[in-house]
């Protein structure tokens, strides 16, 4: 079971086990681990690695990897918290160039699918293969729920943010309770584009198309058009 944090990411709290005056040292530490994860990641296609396999890439000893991390789980948090971020900032870029509040909301929902569907190629957000990171998400979210809230707040926050505005604009439900809202569509984003292992449907090619069946359900819902 990992330990409950505080404050900060993961990422931080790895640093922040060492004293004060080798936090330089310890924070290159921490992102050597960090690359050698990513590299293996990348490398393999279904993302699995070993930690023998990161302390030799890094070239540093396991006694120091378990200085920074309690193990492997600790680790993929530092990095899925990376990945959100990174997430977050192609997603507050694209938003910002959208004028209208509904075009916002509509830009994050068809955007944040592209980013989360599962491809033959590993696409990526920064510097992160995102198809690995969302299948991390997946058992994140149902194994460790507060671990997944936490890395998720990036995205909770920006979305919120979206929400408001548009909210403010008269443009969607003001009444709605807002954390609860961001929460189940951003699920929802996430989980419709890994759709077609759910209904067995063949993998749409057109995956702009599929974010906007989605968007057309979340604007408009089940009802009938007036």
């Amino acid at each position: 079971m990992t330990a409950r944090v505080p404050d900060g990411t993961w990422r931080e709290h790895a640093v922040a086990r060492s004293l004060d005056p080798a936090r330089a040292r310890a924070e290159a530490r921490v992102q050597r681990f960090l690359d050698a994860a990513l590299s293996l990641m990348t490398e393999n296609r279904n993302g699995e690695f070993t930690l023998q396999q990161v302390v030799e890439r890094s070239g540093q000893s396991l006694r120091s990897f378990y200085q920074h991390f309690e193990g492997k789980h600790e680790l993929l948090l530092a990095l899925f918290e990376e990945s959100v971020r990174a997430a977050a900032d192609h997603l507050r870029a694209a938003v910002a160039s959208e004028d209208d509040p509904l075009a916002r909301v509509h830009r994050f929902t068809v955007e944040y699918h592209e980013i989360c569907r599962p491809s033959p190629e590993q696409h990526r957000v920064g510097a992160l293969p995102v198809p690995v990171m969302a299948d991390f998400a997946q058992s994140l979210l149902t194994s460790h729920p507060q671990d997944a809230a936490r890395a998720f707040a990036p995205l909770v926050a920006l979305f919120e943010e979206v929400l408001d505005g548009a909210a403010a604009a008269g443009v969607v439900r003001p009444d709605l309770p807002r954390t609860g809202v961001t929460g189940l569509l951003l699920q929802a984003i996430m989980f419709n584009a890994f759709a077609a292992t759910i209904s067995g449907v063949p993998v749409r090619h057109d995956t702009a198309g599929a974010a906007e069946d989605l968007w057309e359900l979340v604007v408009h819902g089940l009802s009938p058009r007036r």
